[in-house]
């Protein structure tokens, strides 16, 4: 029956069922490719079952409208509405209005999800609001199939008799294929009611990243035991009260690491690392590298001293073995982020952080040794080296591990084959030679170091004064780069414009802590600087034509945002 005129189809009395909005490459008319899975253009799954009744809501087989399992001609299968629903240009119950606008164009006035860029239908399609070439204008049924007196239409995949029943197929369902997830409209941070579940892919880089684990687990257990074994047999082999020495030591070498875990953490305002990576970090050189390294140096100052004396033992330990085996060992830290937790690895940033917290923990372990040696020769010897080692040069051991930071940081960015393998290496050689030039000159010179101590440190302050300085115009680069790639999150309309600025804002995550937003803001811009910088590691990939796991974190993380988002709206004042 047709409506009378003025008669809305959404008017009450009248529900209408919601309309899930079309991906491209579900419908055939978008001129994109049809999923795995879904049947080939011409083709339809061949009849079975009892005849063909509409699976609607209510109501039997719409008068002209070809039963289930048979689309009109000249139409792909996916016409047909969700699981046996009718097609979205009919009415309520199968009849469409008359004087009214199909549904199968946009909603409130929108163009079709099928439609081109920027709402331009594809080529070939009829604009918004008129039917495809071949549908019978609205309130007419087609002609020649399933009407009476009608002439017969060739079917998909057969062409039955006419008055003969036709078995349905299974019921239509909209095509999509397993591996995609609905992309959202404009406006849209969830699904309309209807979308498909968006399924999240399993994680790209669990077997890397559980293998990196166990190696971490590993390398920590034996470091420590061999840590414990070298402090026995030193507390053993000394004279006076060598443990009572190691407790003082570690009263002066621990306290002090809160101010100097402090400056990183505050350094990387766009995209902090994990605690847990950074706990990871500092444990790998507190226990793994002072473990290993010290096994390495005992043994060849032994050797060497065995065969050349004890002064010239002390030279090679200190210049040659001690820079190669440290720097190896805080090295290898850095590594396991890059290869193993490639998605919290991000940058050069990212590697002199986690090279700074190796090297932090490294020192600390370290200076426990030191100050105990020098507790036991007095407190003004035991002062004298504090100064020394806690105020002037705590950071010598960051500065140097930061190289091989900045060389894994580079391979990172790059997708040049020859830099990714120069790169870290170079950075580990530079590394080393900083180390050896800082160890080599006061062993060498002995008390004739005292002459030029006061010039000589000088210089290493302003040199990592610069090294700072780097790190921050660093810091800068990488929230432009942030903003970047975000700017068209704000066009899809997964942020506003105020998230964006939230997300790159330095002080973001402190207007978050003090304010109303609390740990789901600072998730939200943690989750908004990773897809950004994901995005960034993606396209400079597709440049070079190589793949990167990054491009698997993007969905997801749209996903988490969309979560966020939702969740921030709930808790937002009113």
């Amino acid at each position: 029956m047709n409506h009378p005129r003025g008669h809305r189809p959404d008017s009450p009395g009248t529900p209408q069922q919601p309309r899930p909005a079309e991906r491209p490459g579900e419908h055939a008319h978008g001129g994109g490719q049809v999923p795995v899975g879904a049947p080939a253009q011409g083709a339809w799954p061949a009849p079975s079952g009892p005849p063909a009744h509409w699976q609607a809501d209510r109501g039997p087989v719409p008068q002209g409208v070809p039963p289930q399992g048979h689309p009109p001609q000249g139409h792909p299968p996916h016409w047909a509405g969700p699981q046996g629903h009718p097609p979205h240009w009919a009415g309520p119950q199968g009849h469409p209005p008359q004087g009214h606008p199909p549904h199968w164009a946009g909603p409130q006035g929108h163009p079709p999800h099928w439609a081109g860029p920027q709402g331009h239908p594809p080529q070939g399609i009829p604009p918004q609001g008129h039917p495809p070439r071949g549908i019978p204008p609205q309130g007419h049924p087609p002609q020649g199939h399933g009407s009476p007196g009608g002439a017969p239409m060739p079917a998909y995949g057969g062409q039955p008799q006419r008055g003969a029943p036709v078995p349905p197929g299974p019921p239509l369902r909209p095509v999509l294929a397993p591996h995609l997830t609905p992309l959202p409209q404009p406006g849209h941070v969830h699904p309309l009611p209807g979308y498909p579940a968006v399924v999240r892919k399993p994680d790209p880089d669990r077997r890397r990243r559980l293998a990196g684990l166990w190696l971490w687990a590993m390398g920590i257990l034996a470091g420590a035991v061999l840590n414990v074994v070298f402090a026995l047999l030193g507390v053993l082999g000394a004279e006076g009260d060598m443990l009572g020495a190691m407790v003082v030591g570690a009263l002066f070498a621990f306290p002090p690491l809160a101010i100097y875990l402090f400056v990183p953490t505050i350094i990387d305002r766009f995209d902090p690392e994990p605690w847990w990576c950074l706990l990871m970090a500092f444990l790998w050189g507190a226990l793994a590298a002072t473990g290993f390294s010290i096994v390495i140096n005992t043994v060849v100052h032994a050797g060497v001293a065995a065969s050349f004396g004890a002064p010239m033992g002390e030279l090679v330990s200190a210049s040659i073995s001690a820079p190669f085996a440290e720097e190896l060992w805080k090295g290898l830290g850095v590594f396991g982020f890059f290869y193993f937790l490639r998605r919290e690895f991000d940058g050069i940033v990212d590697g002199i952080i986690y090279a700074t917290f190796c090297a932090l923990g490294f020192a600390a372990v370290e200076n426990v040794l030191y100050y105990a040696r020098a507790a036991m020769q007095g407190s003004d010897v035991l002062a004298g080296t504090f100064v020394l080692r806690g105020v002037f040069t705590p950071w010598l051991h960051p500065l140097f591990t930061s190289m091989t930071g900045i060389g894994f940081g580079l391979a990172r960015e790059s997708s040049r084959t020859w830099v990714r393998i120069a790169a870290p290496i170079g950075g580990y050689l530079l590394g080393v030679a900083l180390h050896a030039v800082w160890n080599f000159l006061p062993t060498a010179l002995g008390r004739a170091m005292g002459e030029v101590f006061i010039p000589w440190l000088l210089l290493w302050l302003c040199f990592v004064a610069a090294f700072f300085g780097i790190i921050v115009a660093l810091v800068i680069r990488k929230g432009w780069v942030i903003r970047d790639h975000l700017r068209d999150e704000v066009a899809l309309g997964m942020l506003t414009q105020d998230e964006l600025e939230l997300v790159c804002s330095p002080i973001g995550r402190l207007r978050c802590t003090l304010g109303w937003r609390g740990a789901t803001g600072r998730s939200f811009i943690r989750a908004g600087a990773r897809l950004a910088l994901s995005k960034w590691h993606t396209a400079r990939a597709m440049r070079g034509n190589n793949r990167t796991l990054s491009a698997d974190f993007i969905a997801p993380l749209r996903q988490e945002i969309a979560q966020l988002r939702q969740a921030l709206l709930a808790r937002a004042p009113r």
